[in-house]
């Protein structure tokens, strides 16, 4: 098992870095391809899936559960809104009916 402690120090590494990266990247670039990264955000929803599958099957807990359940509403809410959001961006570009 791995310790908690390196997980806590992955998470803020990653949080750090992530933000330095984003910090880059400039406005007109930053909704497209925020709106390309749902396809990978619906891997984060399989990864729950599994994972919280996993944890009723070895009878981790109610806890570990219900932790499952929440990454995987979680993860849906961030798929659906990422794709309400791009559907705006889209809307931006038609064409006005006269």
């Amino acid at each position: 098992m791995i310790h908690p402690l390196i997980l806590i120090a992955v998470f803020l590494l990653s949080t750090v870095l992530g933000y330095f990266i984003i910090r880059t990247v400039p406005s007109l670039l930053h909704t497209p391809l925020m709106s390309g990264m749902n396809a990978l955000s619906g891997v984060t929803i399989v990864g729950a899936i599994v994972a919280t599958g996993a944890a009723f099957l070895a009878g981790d807990g109610v806890f570990s559960q219900i932790a499952g359940g929440l990454a995987i509403v979680l993860a849906a809410v961030n798929v659906f809104g990422g794709f309400g959001v791009t559907h705006r961006m889209l809307r931006m570009f038609d064409k006005k009916k006269k």
